[in-house]
């Protein structure tokens, strides 16, 4: 796509409000085509030097960094906060070839609306990753509020080929498994052990960067040791999803499901049928296709999430823990404190 093309396909379809969310596009063909389609996004200013590009609009204000790391390699890393609920979502112009995996790495802060009348609202620190194949369409939804880093790694079939064992792993392997079938994203929840923080030194490494030998091979070293540690762990994962399904995947339904259940952590799971109804999925088909990007139920996501809360009101928080059994929405304290050392290994009160 032309950058002709991409500001007349922009400027309709950036302000196109839908379900609650303003959605943004953004042109995923390659590395350097999205970062070229960002530079000419109205309200954007490139400053070259830094290879950086500000934004600051209705919807967003925040910096993406990027560099290319090395041949077929590259990194773009933005810091975002969201002034509106928006949906960041992939397209692709069918005249240029799509050839390029991404990994995603993404870490934000969102405000969770609680119950009692000693706190309102209390930060929700959040993270996943996501593998996406070559052109497939996905979509992230955020709500007004939320400020988030997001770290995609982009990688070329060659240099994929060159540097990553795809080939060699074992077909019973799940991650084989999903990359020879006809899924194009798979995401993971915590795969990474201290993922912010490596990925903080990496985005220190962005910001002070001068373009010596010295500064390239640091940042080489740290963003390899990131995107080796999740491959390592993903062929790992012994997630058992049936990726021989040969039934389409929309990647931005599956995403609005994920936020429904993340905004929703201080009252009792919404229920299955009621977040297909919200998403307009059956809710058999949901079931099955939030299974094979999430590697786990929409149940027991919902807990884990509700923990995570528990944990962080927990740790940054004064409140007693028979409010906190409230506030992820258990009726019941010996059942939350049960599920918790499930999680866990301790019981809250050994937390705190």
């Amino acid at each position: 796509m032309n950058l002709t093309k991409w500001l007349q396909y922009l400027k309709p379809n950036f302000k196109l409000y839908k379900d609650g969310f303003f959605e943004c596009p953004y042109l995923a063909n390659s590395p350097q085509m999205m970062i070229k389609s960002a530079i000419k996004t109205p309200t954007s200013k490139h400053v070259a030097a830094e290879q950086a590009i500000y934004r600051n609009n209705p919807f967003t204000k925040g910096v993406m960094r990027y560099r290319e790391i090395e041949t077929g390699f590259w990194i773009t890393a933005s810091n975002i906060d969201f002034k509106q609920n928006a949906l960041i979502k992939t397209i692709y112009d069918e005249d240029f070839v799509s050839d390029y995996y991404t990994l995603t790495f993404t870490f934000f802060e969102s405000q969770i609306k609680l119950q009692n009348t000693f706190e309102d609202k209390v930060p929700f620190y959040n993270k996943y990753w996501g593998f996406k194949k070559p052109a497939t369409v996905v979509g992230a939804y955020f709500y007004k509020g939320s400020k988030c880093k997001f770290y995609i790694f982009s990688f070329s079939k060659e240099w994929i080929k060159n540097n990553l064992p795809f080939e060699e792993l074992d077909r019973e392997v799940p991650f084989k498994k999903f990359l020879v079938s006809n899924k194009g994203f798979i995401t993971y929840q915590d795969i990474v052990p201290e993922a912010e923080k490596l990925s903080a030194e990496i985005w220190q490494s962005l910001e002070s960067f001068n373009n010596n030998v010295f500064s390239k091979t640091i940042l080489k070293s740290q963003s390899l040791n990131l995107v080796s540690t999740f491959f390592k762990n993903a062929f790992a994962d012994e997630r058992k999803q049936n990726y021989e399904v040969k039934d389409a995947i929309d990647y931005k339904k599956i995403a609005h499901c994920e936020r429904l259940i993340t905004a929703n952590l201080t009252i009792p799971f919404l229920g299955i049928d009621a977040v297909a109804k919200a998403v307009n999925l059956s809710s058999t088909k949901l079931k099955m296709d939030f299974k094979l990007v999430y590697g786990t139920s929409m149940l027991q996501y919902n807990i884990d999430k509700k923990m995570n809360l528990a944990m962080q009101l927990i740790i940054n928080t004064e409140m007693q823990i028979k409010n906190i059994t409230q506030e992820v929405g258990y009726d019941s304290h010996s059942k939350f404190t049960a599920t918790f050392k499930k999680k866990f290994g301790k019981l809250p009160s050994e937390v705190r």
